[in-house]
């Protein structure tokens, strides 16, 4: 029994297939294929149920499978032991963040890191939060920047920082006249939305504690997963919308002046750090936590004075 053969079981588990398996594991599908068999004869068992499409793991197979990722990331701990050791961080990280983050955020923390730490690659992908969570328990990736709290006791989340919506408003509408919005100011018959599958959209409404979609008010919906088409729509066709506070960097001052903020306790989006509660790697997600964290404006650390929005909407 190798590590190897238990990261080709673990691989046909994870995408229940032999080809995107090979694939992912940069070998061919018989070279694949032959180990997994050599094992499934060396414990005397079947692993895989292959008569199956999508193939799935046997009874035993399932029990087998579950000890081989402890194994694997007990092993994997050796070589973050001997990192730690050099003092150095280095390795493969792997991280997921929600596209209404990954604009707003990254630009401020990815040249800094790659040059502080240049022995790591790290491979980043924008996804919605459910495809984020799915591919963390499936350990396709080593960490999510989500908002929370997720609720998932298979999780562990680290808050990082409180971000604050705001109202961008035209100067059509009513908010426009006010200094600061309340929660029952707003009519959600006016705001432009996020499409579903987005945590921004369930929050923007227990904001506005509607729980309608702006469909079922207005003649034209339209569908964007964008935060800057929020905001042209905004400012070609009236109504307002809610945004993360980090979007508000590039504005133009003619459009900060379209910008209104919550009356405190302001809804703010907590974002965390996300991992499998079974995680490794502890060094390489430290070091990118610190580097967030230096790139934050300190009021965003501060919980007082916050209302953290649910991402989820009550039925």
């Amino acid at each position: 029994m190798t590590t190897v053969q238990l990261e080709y079981i673990v691989a046909v588990d994870t995408y229940r297939s032999f080809v995107i398996a090979a694939e992912k594991c940069f070998v061919t599908q018989p070279t694949l294929s032959m180990q997994i068999q050599k094992l499934e004869d060396e414990l005397g068992v079947k692993i895989f149920d292959r008569s199956k499409l999508p193939v799935i793991p046997t009874e035993i197979g399932i029990e087998i499978i579950a000890q081989s990722r402890i194994i694997l990331k007990e092993n994997g701990k050796i070589k973050e032991i001997i990192g730690e050791h050099k003092k150095e961080v280095q390795g493969h990280l792997r991280v997921g963040i929600i596209p209404t983050l990954a604009p707003y955020l990254l630009p401020r923390i990815l040249t800094g890191f790659m040059k502080k730490y240049p022995k790591v690659k790290l491979e980043i992908w924008e996804y919605p939060t459910e495809q984020i969570i799915q591919q963390l328990k499936q350990e396709q990736l080593d960490c999510g920047l989500l908002a929370t709290p997720l609720h998932n006791p298979n999780l562990d989340e680290q808050p990082l920082f409180y971000e604050s919506f705001v109202v961008y408003t035209a100067k059509t509408n009513s908010l426009f006249e006010k200094k600061y919005i309340k929660p029952e100011d707003i009519d959600v018959r006016e705001v432009w939305l996020l499409n579903e599958g987005h945590c921004m959209r369930n929050q923007v409404l227990n904001i506005c504690r509607d729980k309608f979609t702006m469909g079922e008010y207005k003649n034209l919906e339209y569908n964007t997963g964008s935060v800057e088409t929020l905001k042209r729509m905004v400012d070609l066709n009236a109504g307002f919308t809610i945004l993360p506070e980090l979007s508000l960097q590039e504005m133009s001052a003619r459009q900060m002046n379209m910008v209104r903020y919550f009356k405190a306790p302001e809804p703010v989006r907590e974002i965390s750090i996300v991992t499998h509660r079974f995680f490794i790697k502890q060094a390489l997600i430290a070091a990118f936590k610190k580097e967030i964290l230096a790139h934050v404006p300190e009021k965003m650390k501060i919980q007082k004075n916050k209302n953290i929005v649910e991402i989820t909407v009550d039925k």
